[in-house]
């Protein structure tokens, strides 16, 4: 009952604080709704990046990769702080002299419209099939592992992942449709806090529990016993081997961080260049303790679970397992809050490329005007829509073989690099025409399903990313070369927003290059897990 308790008064307190912060904010233009009336500050955008990374896929499915396999997984964390630096110095820029409310603008300056409008078509198809039924699944397992509403209500497990799947998604949906990106962003920075104190009592009450009441003894056990779980460096047979951190996998964060429109809305939001720069620096700085809450606590696991049927459960059984009860409850808040940001932001973003990238233009080739408020109510019916169909999707989930985090990356593929491909030598190049782009595109996508459906190459689907991402950027080379563009782009700063940059950028850059570089080596043969 007090885990209960302390689950409700944290939630209505997130909900309340970010009613209060939003309260008369005007949500009747494209600006205020989907882009917080460019205003957001550097710690609003910062928290709120942090949050909507970690969301319970992460939290589940990376412990239960250090279950079964190491701490290799960890990988994703740490080239992300590199991503970061990467996105923040030379992408972000450009996206804020551009004037961009959505990422695939750029395209539409840089191409043309129809380039704009297939990438936002395959964003919105990764995230109703890819990004949005994963948090809805994830969040419900969160919930039944750690207050095993199956057995107190007598209900099967599927059963109670359909119902905490609508409960979610319900929930989400109302703070997207009627708070727009600001509510989500609040919420987000006051669920960023309480993620970051919660997260780290779970592998401190973790180590006491493994040690008999002693953090010491439990600490020590867990860097002298099972130390293969302690290698950062993947083997080849890994679930992510050592190799994949200069191939694929930094180009699916860059994509990631650099592309993905429910990632760069928060920055695409920011009142300046600096804001944006140094919110992205607070992200960086928060990714630095990730393996803290998303690796350690599947090493405590090794100490407590020997024979775990679902090992996607292996996290929330912990929290139930480990902490006090009232800790429970706000942990049980900060999964479900986690599970709302990565939603709701899914749909925010989906509307609001579907809207601006597609529904718009349909009417101003037909010779028709929009206004705002119209816009903004036809937006909200599309999210109901796309809400409903990601929680039918989400249940099925449960039937899908194999780890659960390394599923969401693989599936990822699809959608991921071949849309930083196509934007990377948008930014590069200035003859590679719109033809170049299109048949680059088609290419990738096709020889990435041959190779994940039909064929077994032997090849790490990160390595078959890399692959196909030289490829694909020398056909687009070609074009230009061949059949380049009659007017070269030229960039325009349209001054929606100041871009003088952050001024301490570079040294918090090479800060959290060194900390990257030291957490490798402590998670290596040459370390603890020597």
């Amino acid at each position: 009952m007090l885990a209960v308790t302390t689950f409700i008064l944290f939630t209505l307190l997130v909900a309340y604080v970010s009613y209060r912060k939003t309260k008369g904010e005007a949500l009747n233009t494209s600006d205020g709704y989907f882009l917080g009336g460019r205003s957001l500050g550097w710690f609003v955008i910062g928290g709120s990046l942090f949050l909507t990374n970690m969301s319970a896929n992460n939290f589940i499915g990376e412990n239960e990769q250090v279950y079964i396999d190491s701490v290799a997984v960890m990988a994703w964390g740490m080239t992300s702080i590199l991503s970061l630096i990467i996105v923040s110095e030379f992408i972000l820029p450009i996206y804020l002299r551009n004037g961009s409310v959505t990422t695939p603008d750029f395209l539409e300056d840089r191409f043309d419209p129809s380039i704009k409008k297939w990438i936002s078509i395959i964003f919105l198809v990764g995230y109703v099939i890819n990004m949005m039924p994963p948090v809805l699944y994830a969040g419900a397992v969160a919930f039944n592992g750690m207050f095993d509403l199956s057995g107190v209500f007598g209900l099967s497990n599927w059963a109670t992942i359909w119902i905490l799947v609508w409960s979610i998604g319900i929930v989400g949906s109302i703070y997207a449709i009627f708070g727009g990106l600001k509510a989500i962003a609040v919420s987000d920075a006051i669920n960023g806090i309480g993620l970051v104190i919660g997260g780290l009592l779970v592998p401190f009450f973790g180590l006491l529990y493994i040690g008999d009441g002693s953090f010491s003894v439990g600490l020590d056990m867990i860097l002298t016993q099972n130390t293969e779980h302690l290698n950062a460096i993947g083997k080849p047979d890994s679930p992510v081997p050592f190799s994949t951190l200069f191939t694929g996998m930094l180009l699916v964060n860059l994509n990631y961080w650099g592309t993905e429109q429910y990632i760069m809305q928060r920055v695409l939001g920011a009142k300046n260049l600096a804001a944006g720069q140094k919110g992205i620096a607070l992200a960086s700085v928060l990714k630095v303790i990730s393996p803290i809450l998303l690796n350690i606590p599947g090493l405590i696991a090794l100490h407590i679970y020997f024979n775990i049927e679902n090992t996607a459960e292996i996290y929330p059984r912990l929290i139930g397992d480990v902490m006090p009860e009232y800790l429970t409850g706000f942990m049980a808040a900060i999964i479900f809050g986690a599970a709302l940001t990565t939603f709701n932001s899914g749909l925010n973003s989906s509307s609001t490329l579907f809207m601006l990238n597609i529904y718009k233009p349909y009417l101003k080739h037909k010779n028709k005007e929009i206004a705002d408020v119209s816009l903004i109510k036809k937006s909200k019916y599309l999210q109901v829509f796309l809400a409903m169909t990601a929680m039918f999707i989400a249940p099925f989930i449960a039937f899908v073989d194999g780890g659960f985090f390394d599923y969401i990356q693989k599936v990822a593929g699809f959608f991921s690099v071949p849309i930083f491909t196509i934007l990377f030598v948008g930014f590069i190049t200035k003859k590679v025409p719109p033809i170049g782009a299109k048949v680059a595109l088609i290419f990738f996508i096709t020889c990435y399903a041959l190779t994940q459906l039909i064929f077994d190459t032997g090849l790490h689907f990160l390595h078959i990313m890399a692959i196909l991402f030289v490829t694909s950027t020398i056909i687009m080379l070609l074009f230009g070369k061949f059949y380049p563009m009659k007017v070269p782009y030229q960039p325009i700063d349209k001054k929606l927003v100041d871009i003088r940059p952050w001024k301490y950028r570079h040294i918090v850059s090479f800060i959290l290059v060194l900390i990257v570089i030291a957490a490798y080596i402590f998670f290596s043969p040459l370390g603890v897990a020597s």
